[in-house]
């Protein structure tokens, strides 16, 4: 595991104000689902189910799939280090740059690795793992579908994992749940992380055939899933509309932030098919305007030098509300001005 992710606010105890640096989108109401937590709370008195098996049926179900194709996990996260485990000793190729947590897990699990920069350049492995996030982290950006279907149909004995964390931030068209579980080499993770901005719950899953599902399961470790998570994904699948947003004026919000960014004349913005946006700095180091913002300012970015192919010159920001994007790009030329 690599040090420093995003939404590292535990390092900030006072003062931090703003929180650009996680990709979750936070301007959504949780007070049903405090009120909820409150009242099941005795939960945590009892064991969880070993197996989240009740939140597996309505997940799926939701999906229009059978429940037998779902792994709910602790997070994305843990779906990612129990597909390593479960084809431990293969050959991954990783598109980058990327979540570390990739690599991380195939290292762990004795993976020869190899990495690609860009969807034309990979080396599919005959007999192995392709690892893609899409869309991507810490870019934004989507793979062409047509293309990734190709892929996935031109390479029948390749396993594809296809993290779609941030599906519900694009309006890319991206494989589908109905689809992938009629191919025997697909998986595609999901976070509810992300999607419901819960990050301190760690509820995810991931979606496959049946059979490889099953031999995901072999790897699953019992009450990997609280039962306080349990009961939130309950509350979270039966509450969706409590938790939608504007996703078309976050888009074109974000555009604008890009646009204003630029115009500074001293950092270049990657194109971005999400709300979060890659901005790389033409002069300075992304960690000293991160100290700068968080220190003087109360406004957390993420530090993106430790992606592998980014340097110190890298930052990531999500974009929230029009008024604290304002003072984002604010403070940003003020930092700017006094170098």
């Amino acid at each position: 595991m690599i040090k420093g992710h995003g939404d590292d606010i535990f390092q900030y105890r006072n003062g931090i104000r703003m929180n650009f640096s996680s990709n979750v989108y936070g301007k959504v109401s949780h007070d049903g689902l405090n009120a909820y937590l409150c009242d099941m709370i005795s939960c945590i008195r009892s064991y969880p189910e070993p197996e989240p098996y009740s939140l597996e049926k309505l997940w799926a179900d939701g999906l229009g799939i059978e429940d037998s194709c779902i792994c709910v996990t602790n997070g994305a996260t843990e779906a990612i280090y129990l597909i390593a485990q479960a084809f431990r000793e293969s050959h991954s190729v990783i598109l980058m740059p990327t979540f570390s947590e990739y690599a991380d897990a195939c290292r762990l699990h004795s993976h020869k690795i190899d990495y690609a920069y860009s969807v034309d350049e990979i080396a599919v492995p005959e007999k192995g793992l392709c690892w893609i996030c899409n869309p991507n982290n810490p870019t934004g950006q989507a793979v062409d579908l047509d293309k990734l279907r190709k892929m996935i149909m031109d390479n029948p004995c390749c396993l594809f994992v296809i993290d779609q964390s941030y599906e519900a931030f694009t309006t890319k068209p991206l494989l589908s749940v109905q689809e992938t579980v009629l191919l025997p080499n697909v998986f595609l993770l999901h976070s509810m992380t992300k999607h419901f901005a819960i990050p301190g719950l760690r509820l995810g899953g991931v979606t496959g055939s049946v059979e490889l599902i099953s031999r995901l399961k072999e790897c699953k470790m019992p009450w990997s899933v609280n039962a306080l998570a349990i009961q939130a994904g309950h509350y979270l699948l039966n509450h969706k509309e409590e938790f939608e947003f504007d996703l078309s004026a976050l888009l074109v919000e974000k555009e604008r932030v890009a646009a204003a960014l630029e115009a500074t004349g001293c950092m270049d913005v990657m194109q971005s098919d999400t709300h979060y946006m890659l901005v790389c700095l033409k002069r300075g180091k992304a960690s000293e305007l991160k100290t700068f913002l968080a220190e003087e300012k109360g406004i957390l970015i993420r530090d993106a030098s430790n992606f592998e192919g980014l340097d110190e010159r890298h930052f990531r920001i999500a974009v929230q509300q029009p008024k604290e994007n304002d003072e984002l790009i604010n403070c940003i030329k003020e930092w700017i001005c006094k170098r």
